[in-house]
């Protein structure tokens, strides 16, 4: 790593091969978490079935934390961007310090409400027998979460400048030490304890910290630290805060409205006492996100060159912008999708439960593919919104989403289960309404510059 290889232009162009520079290697990026996550599901898997399910509703609860972070990374990648895009670099220090304080008051109140508040609204609606273990876990889980929330602003700072190629070193260590801790504390191989559920946590944590102590040499190696100033300077900065936090608000709630409404699901499906269903349904959620690395990929490309077009007052290639990402991603999209449902079987064996477990998470499967294709276009165009800084209008259409997606998971859940392929139909639905909403409004033009 050394400095030649920065980027110095932060002005993006919309074609397919800038589309492609941000896209791929935030897709490399994102793919590494999300083997994190299989690899503890399979490890878990082989250690119990119940200890695969208990993954689904302790992996879920973890990420409405992590997608708070994720929110506030969205909205400091569109004020970085915005700023890139106008050619004011000098800003770049007080927004990346004013986010690492944000982040860390986030984080304390997470690790807070984890510890003191989650065992008091888990404990009515959790399988008693599965309540002890969940809780246990996310007390060691949740404490890897301020090193989260600050590799996401290092994150969050690359991919605005243009300098996303570096992602991938930070996640390749954070997932190598997740994948060999995983494997030494699980089942306690070569002379380490076994920790069984608990091992997963631990491993994870660490991990996390593994990933922030990589992002913070890579600023250093590669002279970006030096270039913008970063880290020089913690003063509290009014006008940035209250700007970071003005754009991020909205996008938080709504994050973590999204993921709250999937941990509603999958206490629905644990109220159905089945065992099969609580696995399958945490399989469906590695399946969102291994196949979903694309959508969120090109969708944090769409919030990142929306921001940069608008701070070069170039509002006009917006939709044009939009449309060229749509259609790469659709086609990556596809590839994922064709294949898992050409094997299905050989994707489902990996986790270690039978022919059973195989047979009822098929249908499942083909419901999913269709539910990520829709999400494809969908997320790409609410990241569009996100761009635009107009985040209140991001929340209002989270919570259209979710008022349909609770509905239909209700009714086909308990009111009148059909199957857990029906029951993960809720997926289609919301992104539809995502879909509908996004695009009308940014077609209407009411978020221009100039309105």
């Amino acid at each position: 790593m050394d400095s030649t290889a920065i980027t110095n232009n932060l002005k993006v162009t919309v074609t397919n091969r800038q589309i492609l520079s941000i896209a791929m290697p935030i897709t490399l990026a994102i793919l590494i978490p999300q083997i994190n996550m299989l690899t503890n599901s399979i490890f878990l898997g082989d250690l119990s079935i119940e200890a695969l399910g208990n993954a689904g509703i302790t992996g879920v609860f973890y990420l409405i934390f992590a997608v708070a972070g994720n929110g506030l990374n969205n909205s400091l990648q569109a004020v970085f961007s915005r700023y890139a895009g106008s050619g004011n670099h000098a800003a770049f220090n007080s927004i990346l310090s004013q986010g690492i304080r944000i982040s860390l008051q986030f984080a304390a109140a997470g690790i807070l409400i984890t510890w003191f508040i989650a065992p008091l609204i888990l404990q009515p609606i959790t399988d008693e027998r599965s309540f002890a273990l969940q809780i246990d876990f996310l007390k060691i889980r949740i404490l890897g979460l301020p090193f989260l929330f600050l590799f996401q602003m290092g994150n969050a700072f690359l991919v605005s400048t243009l300098n996303s190629r570096y992602l991938m070193i930070a996640f390749a260590f954070e997932a190598g030490i997740n994948i060999v801790l995983d494997y030494l504390l699980i089942k306690g191989r070569h002379g380490f304890p076994a920790m069984g559920f608990n091992g997963a946590a631990v491993a994870s944590v660490i991990a996390e910290i593994t990933g922030f102590i990589v992002v913070i040499v890579v600023l250093y190696r590669t002279g970006l630290k030096k270039q913008y100033g970063l880290l020089k300077s913690f003063v509290y900065d009014k006008l940035i805060t209250k700007k970071i936090i003005s754009i991020s608000v909205p996008l938080i709630l709504q994050y973590v409205l999204s993921v709250t409404t999937w941990l509603v699901f999958f206490m629905l499906i644990e109220s159905l006492h089945n065992e099969n269903y609580k696995a399958i349904s945490n399989t469906m959620r590695n399946v969102f996100g291994l196949a979903g690395i694309f959508v969120w990929a090109f969708a944090s490309t769409s919030n990142v060159m929306v921001s940069n077009l608008m701070g070069q007052q170039r509002d006009d290639l917006v939709i044009t912008a939009i449309n060229k990402i749509v259609k790469l991603c659709m086609i990556l999209c596809v590839f994922i999708c064709l294949l898992a449902n050409l094997f299905p079987g050989a994707f489902f064996s990996i986790f270690s439960q039978g022919q059973d477990f195989i047979h009822q998470g098929i249908p499942v499967l083909r419901v999913v593919s269709a539910d990520l294709l829709l999400m494809c276009l969908a997320n790409i165009w609410l990241n569009g919104v996100t761009g635009t800084g107009k985040t209140k209008m991001n929340l209002l259409i989270e919570i259209v989403a979710i008022t349909f997606y609770l509905i239909h998971s209700w009714v086909f859940i308990k009111m009148h289960f059909i199957s857990l392929a029906f029951a993960w139909a809720n997926e289609f639905v919301y992104w539809s309404v995502i879909f509908t909403m996004a695009y009308i409004f940014l077609k209407s033009g009411k978020w221009k510059i100039n309105k």
